[in-house]
């Protein structure tokens, strides 16, 4: 494959770009500019290549995929371009050159933060590798003007403010108005008989313009280029000029600005009527634009939707998308002319359902009410796709408890998960155990029925970008033992390093990479939050979306009792342990925000406390993100994975850490279970009950006060939370909320008291083998050896060969 460009051809090119966009020579030019710059430079390329691809899969009548997902984490992408271009050195001395800091211009670039958490940023991974296997894919989802929040911490406590990843991110997308798409939504239906069919319009609905804007996708050693296609709402009523002329100004902007408030931010807090409006609207918004695209552009080839199934595959990332089922129906109906048994026959082959979790409350329901007035036609087909699902329920089970439990409608509630095994050809979990629960116990009915199609796929991640791109020291260890870069196309090469387990100078290498990584992460936090971290402590880090299933107040819990037991023997910590937390809490989540401001305050206490200095400090780490994590996971040395076992699905983050040989303490939970499968016990660091042991502890009914009065550490412990800290906040609803429960939720729902001593004593035999380095080094070569199972080109490739019937590279 050649190469786009050479040092001195990517100088040319990024003057060029300069003088015709900007009008500035590269002495003229500020960073933002050059940064634009080099986006453009590379979406130049990408984009003829894009050509390029559609062109062949057009041409060779290729089946393609569609990957919905209300949420792609993309984080920064022109190093990840550069990288998967092959010319990012290149890149790096063509900026010098020309007089910048390279640094300092990839540094400048926004996260494109148009998601939580895992969700989307496997979907950012899954992108990656569907473009280098050179499967024909897209990835939808809305054009966020606001991604996830920033978070500032002020006093201790979480603050969010505004993404405007826009402004500088907008040079990655293509605008394509030419092909907007209108979106109804309300109005009235009139049904009327002609040439022997019926059909129904919807008259006086609200119609809003979805603009694509679209971000091409290199793959990585490949000419091939898939594309991410982001939705931006535009009003279709132009601004009313007499409102104007009369100073009604806000009146006559109004309609725009209502329909723009779609696009607006990623997430609205829905615990409110309007809110749970405008989080439908989104969903039905990037679902019927994306419906309708799809089907335009199959029929512009094929001149027929009767082969759609064919030639398409929709992958719906959770339920957000699951309004793909009657919007399909809908088009097939209503706009294609297909009787109900046809088009029913056609959605059921080309929609697949990705379940990412097994909380109840995650799992989407919308009031019945709010579905018929925004989408009444939607609405109708829903309907009619549950009386016929229940009459296969009734005519299966003849039990009316199981039919209330698989019903898609029932009790003024639209489900959405049930309406997605209804509609689809398949329904994966993302870990063998989350799998397993789904089948036997979340789904159980569903899958006694049709077992068929209830598979697993484990996640994986873009191993490129997670360890070759951001751990540059490792990658060349990898590639000076494995004989070069075969492990970026087979990450199963990584095996190879398992033979190294006693070579003394190899276990040297390894830890001089993990100590520069740890001395330039302690570089990186001096100087964007004014921390001082000590290269010489254990790392022991716990980054993820702060949630109570997650279990970050049992880590806390933990570093309580390691400081209570500092000031009964200040010799009681020889190795110095800094605790490092990142995560952001869902706004509306008032005890994740709680949890975050006890870190803090715990954080405050320690530092302040002469007896810690040198042996227990506490950080958190200010709005956690894709770059912060790339910076972060390299230096990490400890992996805390210490969710309740069963509430976890998968987990990437956990995959991350083991690609860049930190070591997991964690329950046997999510895909913590295949990696103990692969690393066994003497690799990693188990503790805490089984599923079926949380399960079987809550059918006997669980009293944590029990606890709490027999373990005199647990006590001091929970009685902390309550006198609370040195900043005069005291934490007694956290611990009221563990002994006796709070606003409905049972007293430790999440067992961490059930689990506290097996995890301090899993912490305790972590400590122990560090002091061990050539043991330490040695189990962080396994697990880097055994990582390269969850790339997610394995996980891909399960996809298209089980479920989407694609080829691929």
């Amino acid at each position: 494959m050649t190469k786009p460009f050479t040092k001195k051809s990517l100088e040319d090119a990024l003057t060029a770009k300069l003088a015709l966009n900007f009008g500035k020579t590269p002495e003229e030019a500020s960073d933002q500019e050059m940064l634009k710059a080099c986006a453009l430079v590379l979406r130049d390329v990408m984009a003829t290549r894009g050509v390029e691809s559609n062109k062949q899969t057009r041409r060779e009548h290729k089946k393609q995929v569609h990957y919905l997902s209300l949420e792609f984490l993309m984080g920064r992408s022109l190093m990840k371009n550069a990288y998967n271009l092959d010319v990012l050195p290149q890149l790096k001395e063509a900026l010098e050159d020309l007089g910048f800091k390279a640094g300092d211009i990839f540094e400048l670039e926004p996260d494109a933060g148009l998601g939580n958490g895992g969700l989307g940023r496997l979907a950012a991974c899954y992108l990656d590798s569907m473009t280098t296997l050179e499967i024909p894919a897209t990835g939808y989802s809305i054009c966020y003007e606001l991604g996830i929040f920033k978070q500032k911490i002020v006093e201790g406590q979480q603050v969010e403010l505004p993404d405007n990843w826009k402004d500088l991110g907008a040079a990655w997308l293509l605008p394509k108005p030419e092909e907007a798409q209108a979106v109804h939504f309300g109005g009235t239906l009139r049904e009327f008989w002609d040439d022997g069919h019926l059909h129904i319009v919807n008259e006086n609905a609200t119609t809003v313009m979805a603009i694509p804007c679209d971000m091409v996708v290199a793959g990585y050693n490949t000419q091939h280029v898939n594309t991410l296609r982001l939705w931006d709402a535009r009003s279709t009523k132009p601004v009313d000029m007499s409102l104007f002329s009369r100073g009604e100004y806000l009146k006559a902007a109004e309609e725009e600005a209502m329909a723009e408030t779609i696009a607006k931010v990623l997430y609205p807090e829905d615990n409110h009527y309007e809110g749970k409006s405008l989080r439908l609207k989104q969903q039905y918004f990037f679902v019927s634009a994306t419906i309708q695209s799809i089907a335009t552009k199959h029929l512009d080839t094929y001149g027929t939707l009767k082969n759609f199934h064919e030639k398409n595959v929709i992958q719906i990332n959770d339920t957000h998308p699951a309004l793909v089922i009657p919007e399909l129906m809908r088009i097939f109906i209503d706009e294609a002319g297909m009787d109900w048994d046809e088009a029913w026959s056609i959605t059921t082959q080309s929609v697949a359902y990705t379940n990412h979790t097994v909380l109840a409350e995650a799992l989407e329901r919308w009031p019945q009410e709010l579905m018929q007035q925004l989408l009444p036609r939607v609405w109708q087909i829903i309907q009619e796709i549950s009386k016929r699902w229940q009459r296969r329920v009734e005519d299966f089970y003849h039990d009316p408890e199981k039919t209330q439990r698989m019903a898609i409608i029932w009790g003024g509630e639209v489900r959405m998960a049930n309406l997605c095994i209804a509609g689809g050809m398949a329904v994966n979990g993302v870990s063998g155990l989350h799998s397993e629960i789904l089948r036997r116990d979340v789904f159980r009915d569903a899958c006694g029925m049709e077992p068929q199609k209830f598979l697993n796929v484990t996640n994986g991640i873009d191993h490129r970008r997670w360890l070759s791109e951001i751990n540059p020291g490792l990658d060349s260890l990898i590639c000076d033992l494995t004989g070069g870069k075969d492990y970026l196309m087979k990450p199963l090469t990584l095996q190879k390093l398992d033979a190294y387990a006693d070579d003394a100078s190899v276990l040297e290498r390894l830890a001089q990479i993990k100590r520069k990584n740890k001395e330039d992460f302690a570089a990186y936090a001096k100087k964007t939050q004014g921390v001082i971290l000590n290269p010489d402590a254990i790392f022991d880090v716990q980054v993820k979306r702060l949630h109570e299933y997650k279990r970050q107040l049992l880590n806390v819990l933990h570093i309580i009792a390691l400081y209570q037991r500092l000031h009964d023997d200040p010799n009681a910590i020889t190795q110095p342990h800094t605790f490092l937390f990142g995560a952001k809490a869902a706004p509306g989540y008032a005890v994740a925000k709680r949890i975050i401001r006890l870190i803090n305050s715990l954080a405050d206490q320690i530092e302040h406390d002469p007896v810690c200095r040198d042996k227990l400090q506490v950080v958190f780490l200010e709005n956690y993100r894709v770059s912060l994590a790339e910076r972060l996971m390299p230096a990490s040395e400890v992996s805390q994975q210490i969710s309740t076992a069963g509430k976890e699905a998968s987990g990437t983050g956990n995959m991350k850490f083991m690609m860049n040989g930190a070591l997991t303490v964690g329950t046997l939970d999510g895909a913590n279970v295949e990696m103990h499968d692969v690393l066994g016990d003497e690799n990693m660091f188990l503790f805490g009950l089984r599923a079926d042991e949380v399960s079987q502890l809550k059918r006997e009914g669980y009293v944590p006060q029990r606890l709490y009065s027999r373990n005199d550490i647990l006590r001091g412990c929970l009685d902390a939370l309550r006198n609370g800290f040195r900043d005069g906040v005291s934490y007694n609803d956290l611990y009221q909320r563990l002994l006796f429960g709070s606003g409905g939720s049972p007293a430790d729902e999440y067992l961490l008291l059930a689990d506290f001593e097996s995890y301090c004593q899993a912490e305790k035999q972590m400590v122990a083998t560090y002091a061990d380095p050539t043991r330490w080094n040695r189990m962080s070569l396994h697990n880097i050896a055994r990582s390269g199972i969850f790339a997610a080109d394995r996980a891909v490739a399960e996809y298209a060969d089980h479920i989407w019937h694609v080829p691929h590279r």
